[in-house]
C-alpha cells in the first residue's frame, strides 16, 4: 500500500510561510492522486488541498484558496503543500493521504484511505 510521510511543520508567526512535503514509503505515489487534511483538537476534519497524478487537477479548501499551493515533483515522488499568509485558524496536524485507487481525482475526505502521521503546523498571532 502507499504510505504517506509528511514533513515540513512547525511554529511560525501569523503572516509567515511554511512549504510541507509528502513523501510516499512501501510503494510509490505512482498513478495515485494525493491530498492534504488538517486535524486540530475539537474541529472536524478538513479536506485542505488535493492534486491529481498528473498535477492538471487541483482542489483547495475556500478557505486557503490563494494562500496555499499544492504542487507535486513525481521524479522525487513527493507532494508539496505551500502555505503563504498564514493564519492561527490554520493552525493543525497536517496529513498527506492518498485514495484507495489510483489514477483518481477524489475531492471528498472520505474518499482518502492511506494516510499519514501527521506534521504540526502551529501559527500564533
Amino acid at each position: 500500500q502507499v504510505q504517506p510521510v509528511e514533513s515540513g511543520g512547525g511554529l511560525v508567526q501569523a503572516g509567515d510561510s511554511l512549504r510541507l512535503s509528502c513523501a510516499a514509503s512501501g510503494r510509490t505515489f505512482s498513478g495515485f492522486a494525493v491530498s492534504w487534511v488538517r486535524q486540530a483538537p475539537g474541529k472536524e476534519r478538513e479536506l485542505v488541498a488535493a492534486i491529481s497524478w498528473s498535477g492538471s487537477r487541483t482542489f483547495y479548501l475556500d478557505s486557503v484558496k490563494g494562500r496555499f499551493t499544492v504542487s507535486r515533483d513525481n521524479a522525487k515522488n513527493t507532494v508539496y503543500l505551500q502555505m503563504n499568509s498564514l493564519k492561527p485558524e490554520d493552525t493543525a496536524v497536517y496529513v498527506c493521504a492518498a485514495p484507495k485507487n489510483n489514477y483518481y481525482f477524489p475531492t471528498d475526505i472520505r474518499e482518502y484511505v492511506y494516510w499519514g502521521q501527521g506534521t504540526q503546523v502551529t501559527v500564533s498571532s
